[in-house]
């Protein structure tokens, strides 16, 4: 009874994502206000600081990199293409895959210009951001595919994706709260892509503190499991992770309420026992 019920959250959250509208979600969240790199305390600067860190520490290494749920963006791996040689994206919409494979394919077809954040992640990294063409090609260098994903499937990918011993490193940024019904879920979720991973790799994960919607389109709202930072560390053990590092970003005001409900974000850096 409890699997049944389980299945039918996960089914109607797939529903949910049917009119899901890629350029509108870009346009809300990678735009001003919500992303102002000119602006140190805004989320997206913040957001890109955190994964050049974690990526240049130098514990975080290896072959394969993969992004858990990408979405329609590209900025979470901008700093891993230049530790790891061959990058994997994912996700369950084929309009994100779509997406990604425009900019990919560098034809023009792209809802948003990734320029600003290849150069403010070549900033970060100490180089000159006119350069931002290296960064561009590098990137698109080492993307190996991009395929589907279900992170409510034991076998996330299809088996043939990964090598046997599995990926080095995961990263997922506001995927895995945004496609669940409840914490359960979540933590079911958090537990079917360690098995990605190899043992002591490591998980890259970014999401939504106190959210329980948002908008991916015009009247597309979205319901999101509202996580608290307690919640977060308590799934991640119970899922196989030590927690290395949690940093939040508290949103400030006049950024609250535009798009979701959000109160902050979390950043963990994990590695898999």
């Amino acid at each position: 009874m409890e699997e049944k019920r389980a299945e039918n959250g996960v089914a109607a959250m797939a529903v949910c994502y049917q009119g899901f509208d890629p350029a509108a979600y870009l346009q809300n969240y990678y735009t001003p206000p919500l992303a102002d790199l000119e602006r140190k305390d805004s989320i997206v600067p913040w957001k890109l600081a955190c994964l050049h860190k974690a990526f240049t520490e130098g514990d975080v290494s290896g072959e394969l990199l993969v992004d858990i749920g990408s979405g329609p963006t590209l900025y979470q791996v901008m700093s891993g293409c230049e530790v790891f040689n061959k990058v994997l994206l994912t996700d369950f919409l084929e309009v994100n895959r779509q997406e990604l494979r425009g900019w990919l394919q560098d034809e023009g077809r792209c809802s948003l210009d990734w320029t600003p954040f290849l150069q403010h992640v070549y900033k970060l990294e100490g180089r000159r951001p006119s350069a931002w063409t290296e960064k561009a090609a590098k990137l698109r260098q080492v993307i190996m595919d991009i395929v589907p994903i279900d992170v409510h499937c034991p076998l996330s990918l299809a088996l043939d994706v990964l090598p046997s011993a599995g990926a080095d490193c995961l990263v997922s940024c506001y995927c895995l709260e945004s496609v669940s019904p409840d914490l359960a879920a979540f933590t079911r979720a958090l537990g079917n892509i360690g098995r990605l991973l190899r043992p002591g790799g490591h998980l890259l994960l970014i999401g939504a503190l106190g959210e329980s919607y948002y908008f991916g389109g015009p009247g597309v709202k979205i319901p999101v499991v509202p996580l608290n930072e307690a919640q977060v560390c308590a799934s991640l053990k119970e899922s196989g992770y030590t927690l290395i590092m949690l940093e939040v970003y508290t949103l400030r005001q006049d950024m609250r309420g535009l798009f979701d409900n959000a109160s902050g974000v979390f950043f963990v850096k994990a590695m898999k026992e």
